[in-house]
Protein backbone atom coordinates (compact mmCIF):
# COMPACT_ATOMS: atom_id res chain seq x y z
CA UNK A 1 0.00 0.00 0.00
CA UNK A 2 3.25 2.21 0.55
CA UNK A 3 4.61 2.06 -2.66
CA UNK A 4 1.03 2.57 -4.19
CA UNK A 5 1.03 5.60 -2.07
CA UNK A 6 3.96 7.35 -3.23
CA UNK A 7 3.73 6.16 -7.13
CA UNK A 8 0.15 8.07 -7.06
CA UNK A 9 1.41 10.81 -5.25
CA UNK A 10 4.80 11.14 -7.23
CA UNK A 11 2.96 10.43 -10.85
CA UNK A 12 1.70 13.04 -13.49
CA UNK A 13 0.08 13.25 -16.34
CA UNK A 14 1.82 13.15 -19.69
CA UNK A 15 0.67 16.26 -21.62
CA UNK A 16 0.65 17.15 -25.51
CA UNK A 17 1.02 20.61 -26.31
CA UNK A 18 -0.65 21.39 -29.46
CA UNK A 19 0.29 25.26 -31.44
CA UNK A 20 -2.13 25.91 -33.69
CA UNK A 21 -1.95 28.70 -36.90
CA UNK A 22 -5.38 29.52 -36.81
CA UNK A 23 -6.77 31.39 -39.89
CA UNK A 24 -7.31 34.64 -37.30
CA UNK A 25 -3.77 34.95 -36.20
CA UNK A 26 -2.33 37.39 -38.76
CA UNK A 27 1.06 37.74 -36.35
CA UNK A 28 3.92 38.62 -38.25
CA UNK A 29 6.20 36.14 -36.41
CA UNK A 30 4.04 32.49 -35.59
CA UNK A 31 7.38 31.25 -34.09
CA UNK A 32 7.42 34.09 -31.42
CA UNK A 33 3.48 32.86 -31.11
CA UNK A 34 4.28 29.34 -30.59
CA UNK A 35 7.28 30.26 -27.66
CA UNK A 36 4.89 32.91 -25.99
CA UNK A 37 2.59 29.84 -26.00
CA UNK A 38 5.48 27.44 -24.85
CA UNK A 39 5.90 29.86 -21.86
CA UNK A 40 2.26 30.61 -20.32
CA UNK A 41 2.98 26.75 -20.04
CA UNK A 42 5.81 27.16 -18.23
CA UNK A 43 4.86 29.49 -16.16
CA UNK A 44 1.97 27.78 -15.09
CA UNK A 45 4.58 25.31 -14.03
CA UNK A 46 3.18 22.49 -15.83
CA UNK A 47 5.78 19.78 -17.21
CA UNK A 48 4.90 18.41 -20.77
CA UNK A 49 6.18 15.41 -22.76
CA UNK A 50 5.56 16.36 -26.54
CA UNK A 51 4.60 19.26 -28.66
CA UNK A 52 3.06 19.44 -32.31
CA UNK A 53 2.32 22.96 -33.61
CA UNK A 54 0.03 23.16 -37.38
CA UNK A 55 -1.25 25.74 -39.47
CA UNK A 56 -5.27 25.34 -39.96
CA UNK A 57 -6.46 26.92 -42.67
CA UNK A 58 -10.87 26.88 -41.65
CA UNK A 59 -12.03 26.50 -37.98
CA UNK A 60 -14.30 23.27 -37.47
CA UNK A 61 -16.75 24.73 -36.08
CA UNK A 62 -17.32 21.42 -34.01
CA UNK A 63 -14.12 20.36 -32.96
CA UNK A 64 -11.96 23.52 -34.10
CA UNK A 65 -9.50 20.97 -35.33
CA UNK A 66 -10.10 19.86 -39.13
CA UNK A 67 -10.49 16.09 -38.99
CA UNK A 68 -7.03 15.25 -40.90
CA UNK A 69 -5.65 16.91 -38.30
CA UNK A 70 -7.21 16.00 -35.79
CA UNK A 71 -6.69 11.92 -36.66
CA UNK A 72 -3.03 12.98 -36.72
CA UNK A 73 -3.23 14.07 -32.99
CA UNK A 74 -5.39 10.81 -31.89
CA UNK A 75 -2.42 8.95 -33.49
CA UNK A 76 0.25 11.04 -31.31
CA UNK A 77 -1.61 10.83 -28.61
CA UNK A 78 -2.04 6.63 -28.71
CA UNK A 79 1.73 6.35 -29.79
CA UNK A 80 2.73 8.33 -26.56
CA UNK A 81 0.19 7.49 -24.25
CA UNK A 82 -0.27 10.88 -23.45
CA UNK A 83 -3.57 12.08 -20.88
CA UNK A 84 -3.69 15.63 -21.26
CA UNK A 85 -3.83 17.88 -24.32
CA UNK A 86 -3.49 21.78 -24.53
CA UNK A 87 -4.29 23.96 -27.23
CA UNK A 88 -2.53 27.08 -27.70
CA UNK A 89 -5.92 28.90 -28.69
CA UNK A 90 -9.51 29.62 -27.09
CA UNK A 91 -11.77 27.08 -27.93
CA UNK A 92 -16.07 26.92 -27.15
CA UNK A 93 -17.50 24.57 -24.53
CA UNK A 94 -18.69 22.26 -27.07
CA UNK A 95 -15.71 22.09 -29.00
CA UNK A 96 -13.71 21.15 -25.63
CA UNK A 97 -16.61 18.57 -25.28
CA UNK A 98 -16.28 16.92 -28.87
CA UNK A 99 -12.36 17.36 -28.67
CA UNK A 100 -12.11 15.08 -25.95
CA UNK A 101 -15.24 12.65 -27.12
CA UNK A 102 -12.52 12.29 -30.13
CA UNK A 103 -9.53 12.51 -28.79
CA UNK A 104 -9.97 10.25 -25.53
CA UNK A 105 -8.05 12.83 -23.37
CA UNK A 106 -8.49 15.46 -21.33
CA UNK A 107 -8.53 19.05 -22.90
CA UNK A 108 -7.75 22.33 -21.98
CA UNK A 109 -7.57 25.60 -23.76
CA UNK A 110 -5.94 28.88 -23.88
CA UNK A 111 -8.57 30.63 -21.39
CA UNK A 112 -8.19 27.96 -18.86
CA UNK A 113 -4.19 28.21 -19.45
CA UNK A 114 -3.98 31.59 -18.30
CA UNK A 115 -7.17 31.32 -15.35
CA UNK A 116 -4.60 29.12 -13.84
CA UNK A 117 -1.48 31.52 -14.25
CA UNK A 118 -3.85 34.67 -13.31
CA UNK A 119 -4.85 32.48 -10.04
CA UNK A 120 -1.34 31.41 -8.72
CA UNK A 121 0.11 34.80 -9.61
CA UNK A 122 -2.96 37.05 -7.67
CA UNK A 123 -1.95 37.96 -4.09
CA UNK A 124 -3.82 41.28 -3.11
CA UNK A 125 -7.48 40.37 -1.81
CA UNK A 126 -8.72 42.56 -5.39
CA UNK A 127 -6.15 40.21 -7.47
CA UNK A 128 -7.53 37.50 -5.84
CA UNK A 129 -11.48 38.09 -5.99
CA UNK A 130 -11.25 39.23 -9.79
CA UNK A 131 -9.28 36.01 -11.05
CA UNK A 132 -11.90 33.72 -8.61
CA UNK A 133 -14.98 35.38 -10.49
CA UNK A 134 -13.54 34.42 -13.85
CA UNK A 135 -12.60 31.24 -12.92
CA UNK A 136 -16.19 30.40 -11.80
CA UNK A 137 -17.82 31.99 -14.79
CA UNK A 138 -15.75 29.94 -17.26
CA UNK A 139 -16.26 26.65 -15.21
CA UNK A 140 -20.53 27.41 -15.52
CA UNK A 141 -19.91 27.99 -19.18
CA UNK A 142 -18.01 24.66 -19.08
CA UNK A 143 -21.07 22.86 -17.27
CA UNK A 144 -23.56 23.33 -19.93
CA UNK A 145 -24.48 20.04 -22.18
CA UNK A 146 -23.45 18.07 -19.41
CA UNK A 147 -25.15 14.85 -17.75
CA UNK A 148 -26.82 14.68 -14.79
CA UNK A 149 -24.06 13.06 -13.00
CA UNK A 150 -21.13 15.31 -14.46
CA UNK A 151 -18.80 12.51 -15.16
CA UNK A 152 -16.56 15.43 -16.59
CA UNK A 153 -12.90 16.90 -16.36
CA UNK A 154 -12.16 18.63 -13.16
CA UNK A 155 -9.19 20.56 -11.39
CA UNK A 156 -6.33 22.23 -13.74
CA UNK A 157 -4.44 21.48 -16.09
CA UNK A 158 -1.03 19.27 -15.90
CA UNK A 159 -3.24 17.41 -12.44
CA UNK A 160 -4.48 14.56 -11.79
CA UNK A 161 -8.74 15.17 -11.10
CA UNK A 162 -11.80 12.84 -10.34
CA UNK A 163 -15.09 12.99 -11.61
CA UNK A 164 -18.02 15.42 -10.38
CA UNK A 165 -20.49 14.20 -8.00
CA UNK A 166 -23.63 17.17 -8.28
CA UNK A 167 -26.19 17.11 -10.76
CA UNK A 168 -25.47 20.52 -13.32
CA UNK A 169 -28.51 22.80 -12.30
CA UNK A 170 -27.45 22.36 -8.72
CA UNK A 171 -24.07 23.15 -9.74
CA UNK A 172 -24.62 25.92 -12.20
CA UNK A 173 -26.98 27.51 -8.97
CA UNK A 174 -24.31 26.87 -6.47
CA UNK A 175 -21.72 28.96 -8.75
CA UNK A 176 -23.96 31.66 -9.60
CA UNK A 177 -24.45 32.66 -5.62
CA UNK A 178 -20.59 32.36 -5.30
CA UNK A 179 -20.40 34.74 -8.15
CA UNK A 180 -22.60 36.82 -6.66
CA UNK A 181 -20.77 36.75 -3.40
CA UNK A 182 -17.24 37.25 -4.62
CA UNK A 183 -18.95 40.64 -6.83
CA UNK A 184 -20.33 41.96 -3.31
CA UNK A 185 -16.61 41.88 -1.91
CA UNK A 186 -15.19 43.31 -4.94
CA UNK A 187 -17.02 46.27 -4.60
CA UNK A 188 -16.37 46.82 -1.45
CA UNK A 189 -12.58 46.74 -2.25
CA UNK A 190 -13.75 48.80 -5.15
CA UNK A 191 -15.28 51.45 -2.40
CA UNK A 192 -12.45 51.59 -1.39
CA UNK A 193 -10.30 52.27 -4.11
CA UNK A 194 -12.46 55.05 -4.91
CA UNK A 195 -11.94 57.18 -1.20
CA UNK A 196 -8.25 56.81 -2.10
CA UNK A 197 -8.78 58.20 -5.92
CA UNK A 198 -10.87 60.89 -4.82
CA UNK A 199 -8.30 62.17 -1.90
CA UNK A 200 -5.36 61.86 -4.54
CA UNK A 201 -7.72 64.34 -7.03
CA UNK A 202 -8.77 66.12 -4.50
CA UNK A 203 -4.81 66.77 -3.73
CA UNK A 204 -4.19 67.26 -7.39
CA UNK A 205 -1.74 64.70 -7.45
CA UNK A 206 -0.54 63.79 -10.76
CA UNK A 207 -0.88 60.06 -11.69
CA UNK A 208 1.36 57.55 -14.41
CA UNK A 209 0.10 54.92 -15.30
CA UNK A 210 2.26 51.67 -16.73
CA UNK A 211 0.91 49.31 -19.37
CA UNK A 212 1.75 46.97 -21.62
CA UNK A 213 2.20 43.71 -22.99
CA UNK A 214 3.37 40.67 -20.31
CA UNK A 215 6.77 40.79 -19.34
CA UNK A 216 7.48 43.81 -21.08
CA UNK A 217 9.52 44.93 -17.87
CA UNK A 218 6.80 47.11 -16.06
CA UNK A 219 7.34 46.02 -12.41
CA UNK A 220 11.40 46.53 -13.46
CA UNK A 221 10.74 50.37 -14.20
CA UNK A 222 8.54 50.40 -11.19
CA UNK A 223 10.92 49.37 -8.63
CA UNK A 224 14.07 51.77 -10.46
CA UNK A 225 12.00 54.68 -10.32
CA UNK A 226 10.17 54.57 -7.08
CA UNK A 227 12.77 52.54 -4.97
CA UNK A 228 10.33 49.60 -4.43
CA UNK A 229 10.60 45.99 -4.03
CA UNK A 230 7.62 44.70 -6.49
CA UNK A 231 7.92 40.99 -7.54
CA UNK A 232 9.64 41.37 -11.40
CA UNK A 233 10.68 38.17 -12.70
CA UNK A 234 11.36 36.76 -16.34
CA UNK A 235 7.96 35.26 -16.63
CA UNK A 236 4.65 35.96 -18.00
CA UNK A 237 2.30 37.19 -15.65
CA UNK A 238 4.84 37.27 -12.91
CA UNK A 239 2.48 39.99 -11.29
CA UNK A 240 -0.99 40.77 -11.55
CA UNK A 241 -1.91 43.14 -8.67
CA UNK A 242 -2.20 46.93 -9.06
CA UNK A 243 0.67 48.70 -7.40
CA UNK A 244 0.86 52.63 -6.83
CA UNK A 245 3.66 54.41 -5.27
CA UNK A 246 5.10 57.81 -4.97
CA UNK A 247 7.22 59.03 -7.55
CA UNK A 248 9.97 61.64 -6.79
CA UNK A 249 12.27 62.78 -9.68
CA UNK A 250 15.88 64.38 -8.37
CA UNK A 251 14.22 64.64 -4.74
CA UNK A 252 11.14 66.60 -7.04
CA UNK A 253 7.59 64.64 -6.36
CA UNK A 254 6.49 64.39 -9.86
CA UNK A 255 2.98 62.45 -8.63
CA UNK A 256 2.26 59.09 -8.22
CA UNK A 257 3.33 55.72 -10.49
CA UNK A 258 1.17 52.92 -10.87
CA UNK A 259 1.78 49.34 -12.30
CA UNK A 260 -1.04 47.39 -13.70
CA UNK A 261 -1.56 43.65 -15.04
CA UNK A 262 0.27 43.07 -18.70
CA UNK A 263 -1.73 42.03 -21.56
CA UNK A 264 -1.85 39.44 -23.96
CA UNK A 265 -2.98 38.48 -27.03
CA UNK A 266 -6.23 36.51 -27.11
CA UNK A 267 -6.84 37.58 -23.47
CA UNK A 268 -9.90 35.63 -22.14
CA UNK A 269 -12.53 38.55 -22.05
CA UNK A 270 -14.13 37.07 -19.08
CA UNK A 271 -10.30 38.22 -17.39
CA UNK A 272 -10.82 41.54 -19.09
CA UNK A 273 -14.15 41.71 -17.35
CA UNK A 274 -13.04 40.59 -14.26
CA UNK A 275 -9.82 43.82 -14.24
CA UNK A 276 -11.91 45.96 -15.47
CA UNK A 277 -12.93 47.72 -12.65
CA UNK A 278 -8.98 47.79 -11.98
CA UNK A 279 -7.92 48.85 -15.52
CA UNK A 280 -10.88 52.01 -14.95
CA UNK A 281 -7.93 53.51 -13.05
CA UNK A 282 -6.12 54.32 -16.48
CA UNK A 283 -9.34 56.49 -17.02
CA UNK A 284 -7.86 58.70 -14.29
CA UNK A 285 -4.20 58.66 -15.81
CA UNK A 286 -2.71 61.57 -16.71
CA UNK A 287 0.04 60.19 -18.41
CA UNK A 288 0.54 55.99 -19.71
CA UNK A 289 3.85 55.03 -19.99
CA UNK A 290 3.30 52.05 -22.77
CA UNK A 291 6.40 49.85 -22.31
CA UNK A 292 7.34 47.97 -24.34
CA UNK A 293 9.91 45.24 -25.05
CA UNK A 294 11.59 46.07 -27.91
CA UNK A 295 13.74 42.84 -27.87
CA UNK A 296 10.96 40.91 -28.90
CA UNK A 297 10.45 39.71 -32.36
CA UNK A 298 6.26 40.75 -32.51
CA UNK A 299 6.47 43.78 -30.57
CA UNK A 300 4.85 45.86 -33.12
CA UNK A 301 1.85 43.58 -32.73
CA UNK A 302 2.42 43.48 -28.98
CA UNK A 303 2.07 47.41 -29.32
CA UNK A 304 -1.70 47.02 -31.22
CA UNK A 305 -2.68 44.06 -28.75
CA UNK A 306 -2.30 47.04 -25.65
CA UNK A 307 -3.96 49.58 -27.75
CA UNK A 308 -6.95 47.75 -28.73
CA UNK A 309 -7.89 46.72 -25.48
CA UNK A 310 -7.57 50.32 -24.50
CA UNK A 311 -9.66 51.15 -27.36
CA UNK A 312 -12.29 48.19 -25.85
CA UNK A 313 -12.33 49.91 -22.30
CA UNK A 314 -12.62 53.67 -24.27
CA UNK A 315 -9.19 54.71 -22.38
CA UNK A 316 -7.90 57.92 -24.30
CA UNK A 317 -5.05 59.50 -22.68
CA UNK A 318 -1.74 60.62 -23.36
CA UNK A 319 0.40 58.03 -24.21
CA UNK A 320 4.38 57.91 -23.94
CA UNK A 321 6.32 54.71 -26.09
CA UNK A 322 8.75 53.43 -23.61
CA UNK A 323 10.81 50.86 -25.76
CA UNK A 324 12.54 49.31 -23.04
CA UNK A 325 15.61 46.31 -23.58
CA UNK A 326 17.42 48.37 -25.86
CA UNK A 327 20.25 46.58 -24.12
CA UNK A 328 20.25 43.33 -25.74
CA UNK A 329 19.53 44.69 -29.37
CA UNK A 330 21.15 46.71 -32.10
CA UNK A 331 18.99 50.38 -32.62
CA UNK A 332 20.32 50.44 -36.26
CA UNK A 333 18.83 53.63 -38.05
CA UNK A 334 16.44 51.59 -39.76
CA UNK A 335 15.02 49.93 -36.40
CA UNK A 336 14.80 53.42 -34.59
CA UNK A 337 12.73 54.91 -37.97
CA UNK A 338 10.16 51.84 -37.67
CA UNK A 339 10.09 52.62 -33.97
CA UNK A 340 9.60 56.71 -34.46
CA UNK A 341 6.31 55.59 -36.24
CA UNK A 342 4.81 55.68 -32.23
CA UNK A 343 4.99 58.84 -30.72
CA UNK A 344 6.57 60.45 -28.14
CA UNK A 345 8.80 57.79 -27.16
CA UNK A 346 11.93 57.06 -25.03
CA UNK A 347 14.64 54.38 -25.65
CA UNK A 348 15.64 52.85 -22.52
CA UNK A 349 17.04 49.78 -20.17
CA UNK A 350 15.72 49.27 -17.07
CA UNK A 351 18.63 47.29 -15.98
CA UNK A 352 20.49 50.55 -14.93
CA UNK A 353 20.44 53.91 -13.64
CA UNK A 354 21.99 55.39 -16.84
CA UNK A 355 19.71 53.30 -18.86
CA UNK A 356 17.00 54.76 -17.31
CA UNK A 357 17.92 58.11 -17.64
CA UNK A 358 15.71 59.30 -20.68
CA UNK A 359 12.84 57.86 -18.81
CA UNK A 360 13.64 59.81 -15.93
CA UNK A 361 14.38 63.04 -18.22
CA UNK A 362 10.91 62.85 -19.93
CA UNK A 363 9.15 62.61 -16.70
CA UNK A 364 11.45 65.49 -15.14
CA UNK A 365 10.35 67.98 -18.08
CA UNK A 366 6.78 66.81 -18.42
CA UNK A 367 3.55 69.17 -17.15
CA UNK A 368 0.28 67.33 -16.91
CA UNK A 369 -2.47 69.09 -19.01
CA UNK A 370 -5.11 70.79 -16.44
Amino acid sequence: MAKTAQFLSNYRPKVLLVGIHAPYNHTPDIHAYYEEFVNLVKSNNIQFDEMIFFKLRDIDAGTFIQKGKLDQLFELCEKHDIDEVILSEPISPQQERNLRDHLHRKVFDRTQLILEIFEKSAHSAEGKTQVQIAMLQHKKSRLSGRGVHLAQQSGAAGTMAGAGETAKERERRHIEDDILKLKKQLLRIHQTRDTQRKQRLTHDVPLMCLIGYTNAGKSTILNALTKSDVLAEDRLFATLDTTTRQLFINGKKKGVLSDTVGFIQLLPPKLVEAFKSTLMELQYGDLLLHVVDIADPNWENHIHVVEQILDDLDVEKPVLFVFNKVDKISVTPAFKALADKFQPNVFISSKTKEGLKPLVDYIENWKPKI
